[in-house]
């Protein structure tokens, strides 16, 4: 029989263009979650650290494919579309799976935020952009244009950052002292509605406007608060636009260009891939990094919806163009959860970019030999920079004990090198840069890695390369400490326990525990987790802290020149014995004596703390 027409593959959707709305709201709260999450003070942070990554990534991809597209025949401005749709990746998707695997922190995870931000705000100047491309192509006048347009957009910037810094904070101080969690979340949504509507009276983006509202209450004492009453309907409406992606997936432009929808798909998941790889490279990150930072960076990204959207209603590309396109790139943001997992075990990857490593500038671990490094024995072999890194590194170089660093963050090495500390950049999950740390001559290995794929697979390498070296490293659950001492580490500590047994003690200590109770809990909690030789210590509370001394008064009383007090001391005044008052502090020219020695003679102008 005849194909059942196209409504009927809609299924329960029976109104398309209600979701696509609903999806749209998703898109602005999303948006302006993250201008909350980024105040201006901190974009100029992260503008000098992912700046050049950024760079490298959002132009490398989208000249590569502007180029291509037009080697095919197409015209310049929809190649440049093509260019700013493959530039762009999943920001919610990626951090997503980032987060549960823990990778946030380690040297891939910190590249690929970085980008992802950059990507972030380049929709800004795409946004302005992409409606030009259609009609440059027939004018010629793309760059008056596109001129005309990023003026305006730093007219309502500057405007935006005018508002934040003198009107917002007054208009919020009034909201709250209203005191009603439901006036506040509406001002919030005001907020965000507002400037995003504001802004697209002036001809800009909706998305844009949300952006900027967010870092406009970021900047103020509500930013955390309005991220925790805006998260729930984020959540709820950035949930409703991925079920509009689902939706938007067209099977039939498979089944019709499936060699096209290859091909797209191909784009996005190798050669953008790559091009993300190269960027992470010229960073002087090495193979492993740069192959994973690669992978998590290769697919379509949320925005490139809302370009694709823009470039159709703009004339620059027409919806069969668009099909395609949008058909591989939602199959590439749903297989990305996929090879983020599976990248790490894939070595075959970077095996092929180890050529590269010699090319990226920064002084490898084999160059210690040249340091005076080169004839290392019972040393410690530190890998890792962090704050935790540094403080191993410098209480070693206190106490004059060789030691060797390696570090995969290239400031971090700079950061050790000018400490003068013997910090080299190097992999440790190569047996190669283990040898040029001389492990098998090593007294312990330290690791102190935020990547927990790679702390496994180090402690794997020095089991096989020296196993009689020990490995005394960091996790952060508990549950990872038995795997890991099975694996070879001689000991793990949990940084989950460390830190319950520090709010523990400090927690009943504030209760006013005795200290030999809090000794005894402490005890109990370690049985059943991991053992310290670390005695706990707590700071010792003062005086009036201490709760059930409240009738116990003090008073003071100053040692004058005529007093029969002055050069006389407490015992020899019988002091205690005919008052039953207690010397429990002297202070003598301003400063409080360490000590109360009862045989100590009172000096004049000494200011004496009694207790009874």
């Amino acid at each position: 029989g005849a194909p059942p027409p196209a409504d009927e593959f809609r299924g329960l959707a029976r109104s398309v263009a209600a979701i696509e709305v609903l999806a749209e709201v998703g898109v602005v709260l999303l948006l302006f979650s993250i201008g909350l999450e980024f105040s201006l003070a901190r974009l100029r942070d992260i503008f000098r650290q992912v700046a050049l990554g950024g760079v490298l990534q959002v132009g490398l991809t989208t000249g590569v494919a502007a180029g291509i597209a037009v080697l095919l025949g197409e015209p310049w401005g929809r190649g440049v579309f093509y260019g700013f749709a493959f530039a762009l990746s999943s920001t919610a998707i990626v951090l997503r799976a980032l987060g549960e695997r823990r990778e946030l922190d380690a040297p891939h995870g910190r590249f690929i935020v970085g980008t992802l931000i950059f990507q972030d705000l380049c929709v800004v100047p795409m946004v302005l952009v992409v409606p030009l491309l259609g009609s440059a192509a027939s004018s010629g006048d793309a760059a008056t244009g596109i001129a005309v347009a990023m003026g305006k957009a730093a007219v309502v910037v500057v405007g935006t950052v005018a508002v934040a810094r003198f009107v917002v904070p007054r208009i919020l101080d009034l909201v709250d002292a209203s005191r009603s969690r439901e006036v506040f979340l509406l001002a919030i949504l005001g907020l965000c509605i507002g400037t995003a509507w504001l802004t697209s009276l002036a001809g800009l983006s909706l998305a844009l406007g949300a952006f900027l509202g967010g870092m406009v209450v970021a900047d103020t004492e509500y930013g955390h608060r309005a991220m925790g009453d805006i998260l729930p309907l984020r959540d709820a409406f950035v949930s409703i636009f991925f079920v509009s992606l689902g939706m938007l997936f067209d099977l039939q432009v498979v089944l019709e260009r499936p060699v096209m929808v290859v091909l797209l798909l191909a784009g996005f998941l190798l050669a953008k891939g790559l091009l993300a790889t190269l960027a992470a490279m010229a960073m002087r990150f090495p193979s492993r990094v740069a192959w994973l930072a690669g992978v998590g960076l290769a697919q379509f990204g949320e925005f490139g919806f809302v370009l694709t959207r823009l470039a159709q209603s703009s004339g620059v590309i027409d919806a069969e163009g668009a099909r395609p396109l949008l058909a591989a790139g939602i199959a590439s943001m749903f297989l990305t959860p996929l090879l983020v997992r599976a990248a790490p075990h894939i070595r075959a990857g970077e095996r092929l970019l180890a050529p590269l490593e010699r090319l990226i500038g920064v002084r490898g671990i084999d160059d210690a030999e040249g340091d005076g490094h080169g004839g290392l024995k019972g040393h410690v072999v530190i890998v890792g920079f962090g704050l935790a890194g540094r403080l191993a590194a410098q209480a070693l170089h206190a106490l004059g004990a060789p030691f060797v660093c390696l570090e995969l963050n290239a400031d971090n090495v700079r950061r050790g090198k000018a400490l003068g500390l013997p910090v080299y950049y190097g992999d440790a999950t190569s047996q190669e840069a283990l040898h040029h740390a001389h492990l098998e001559t090593a007294r312990l290995v330290v690791l102190l890695m935020n990547d927990p794929q790679a702390a496994a697979r180090v402690v794997d390498t020095v089991r096989r390369v020296a196993p009689s070296v020990p490995v005394l490293m960091r996790t952060r659950y508990l549950l990872e400490r038995e795997p890991l001492l099975k694996l070879g580490a001689r000991d793990v500590v949990a940084e989950e326990v460390e830190g319950a047994v520090e709010i523990i003690a400090r927690m009943l200590r504030g209760l006013d525990v005795p200290r030999n109770v809090i000794d005894h809990r402490i005890r109990e909690a370690r049985a059943d987790t991991q053992s310290s030789d670390r005695k706990v210590t707590l700071p010792r509370q003062r005086l009036g802290d201490v709760r059930g001394l409240d009738e116990l008064k003090i008073e003071t009383a100053e040692v004058r020149p005529e007093s029969a007090a002055a050069g006389a001391s407490a015992v020899g005044l019988r002091l205690q014995s005919e008052t039953g008052a207690l010397v429990v502090g002297v202070r003598r020219d301003g400063q409080l004596l360490p000590r109360v020695d009862p045989e100590a003679r009172f000096a004049a102008g000494d200011t004496v703390y009694l207790v009874g």
